[in-house]
C-alpha cells in the first residue's frame, strides 16, 4: 500500500513534543551534511533562493549570506518560530508557513533547495511539486536534492524520491552532479 504525503500535523506533533527532533542545531551528521551542501553549490551567490523545509533554520542562516534574497518555508508552524529568531539579523531571509506543493510561492528562482523533505510526499504530490519547480526555475537555475538514504517510514525512501523528482524534471533540467556519502545523497541539477 502506498503512503499519501504527511499532512502538516504529523509535524507539529512532532515539534510539539522535541523543538529540535532530529537535532539540527546539534548533531555531527547534520552539520557535516550542511557543510557538503553548501559545498555542492557550484555558485558563490545567487540572486534568489527557496529552500523546502526550512525547519528550525539552521541550514537556513548558513546559506543565507551566499543569497540576495531567500524564502524558507516550513509545513509545521512551530519551527518556525526558532528559524525566525535565528534569521532575524539576516534581512535577506523570508520565513513562510507552506504545505508543498499546494502552497508553491509565485516567483522565479536561481536556487532551490530541497533538503531531507521530498520523501515526505507521495508520487502524485512530488509530481505535482516537480511541474511547480519547472515553472519557477529562472535560467540556468540550480537545484540541489539532499536526502537520508537509510530505511524510512515516509511515503518514498530518499533514493526513490531524489530519482523520481529528477525524472518529473528532465524536461527542464540534468542532473548536473551526484554524490554519495554514508547515509545521504546528494544531487545537483542545472535548469536549461
Amino acid at each position: 500500500m502506498t503512503r499519501a504525503s504527511l499532512p502538516p500535523d504529523y509535524f507539529e506533533a512532532l515539534y510539539q513534543a522535541d523543538p529540535d527532533p532530529w537535532r539540527f542545531a546539534e548533531s555531527d551528521y547534520e552539520r557535516d551534511k550542511y557543510a557538503a551542501t553548501l559545498a555542492a553549490l557550484p555558485r558563490p551567490r545567487y540572486a534568489s533562493a527557496f529552500e523546502a523545509g526550512c525547519s528550525i533554520g539552521v541550514l537556513t542562516a548558513a546559506l543565507a549570506p551566499r543569497c540576495g534574497a531567500l524564502l524558507a518555508v516550513d509545513a509545521a508552524a512551530a519551527p518556525l518560530h526558532t528559524a525566525r529568531a535565528r534569521c532575524a539579523a539576516l534581512p535577506q531571509v523570508s520565513l513562510r508557513q507552506a504545505v508543498l506543493p499546494a502552497d508553491w510561492p509565485e516567483a522565479t528562482f536561481d536556487l532551490m533547495l530541497f533538503s531531507e523533505v521530498l520523501y515526505y510526499l507521495d508520487q502524485d504530490d512530488l509530481a505535482r511539486l516537480a511541474l511547480r519547480v519547472a515553472e519557477s526555475l529562472a535560467p540556468e537555475a540550480d537545484i540541489l536534492l539532499v536526502h537520508w538514504t537509510g530505511e524510512t517510514d515516509y511515503p518514498l525512501t530518499g533514493d526513490a524520491a531524489a530519482e523520481a523528482f529528477c525524472t518529473a524534471l528532465s524536461h527542464r533540467a540534468d542532473v548536473t552532479w551526484r554524490s554519495r556519502a554514508d547515509r545521504y545523497r546528494l544531487d545537483l541539477l542545472r535548469a536549461r
